[in-house]
């Protein structure tokens, strides 16, 4: 079983001692991971799991570049080389999933940009909230709600259930 990075979406969403303002350092591959422009791993992460994956997803609809759609797994991807930034998608998301700090990419920002550089990575975890990412040897666990996101990165998010009881 090789070493992964898990990442706690919940701890990752606020540092102690931050305002809500303030985004969390951000953590991405050296290359782009589904070959539409650089995303953080969080933004992936929380398509993929955060996500409530409307049916009619207003996201989608309220987009005026066309930057946003919807796979055939129901998961919401954004294309970086169409968005342009006007948050329309935040404004109008009613689960609060789309988050402004996606589309900002600050020089003065923690960002990460190779997690494949045992350097980079370990500045990562070091900054980021404590629990929030951390290296295991580990699988994806769903009973733990720890899920795969790619072969290096698992994710503890707690998903929202869509199958009726």
């Amino acid at each position: 079983m090789a070493q992964k990075v898990l990442i706690d979406l919940e701890k990752l969403r606020m540092r102690e001692g931050t305002s809500a303002n303030e985004s969390p350092p951000e953590g991405f591959f050296g290359f782009s991971v589904d070959g539409e422009g650089l995303k953080s791993i969080r933004e992936l992460a929380v398509f993929r799991y955060s996500c409530r994956k409307c049916s009619n997803a207003p996201c989608i609809g309220v987009c005026p570049a066309d930057a946003l759609e919807k796979n055939e797994k129901g998961y919401i991807s954004r294309s970086t080389n169409l968005c342009i930034s006007c948050k329309s998608c935040v404004i109008i998301c009613p689960f609060g999933t789309m988050m402004t700090d996606f589309f900002e990419y600050h020089l003065d920002k923690e960002n990460y940009y190779d997690m494949s550089d045992d350097k980079e990575l370990d500045l990562w975890i070091r900054n980021s909230p404590e629990g929030a990412v951390t290296r295991v040897d580990m699988e994806e666990d769903p009973d733990q709600d720890i899920y795969q996101l790619n072969e290096y990165v698992l994710v503890r998010e707690r998903t929202w259930n869509t199958d009726p009881l």
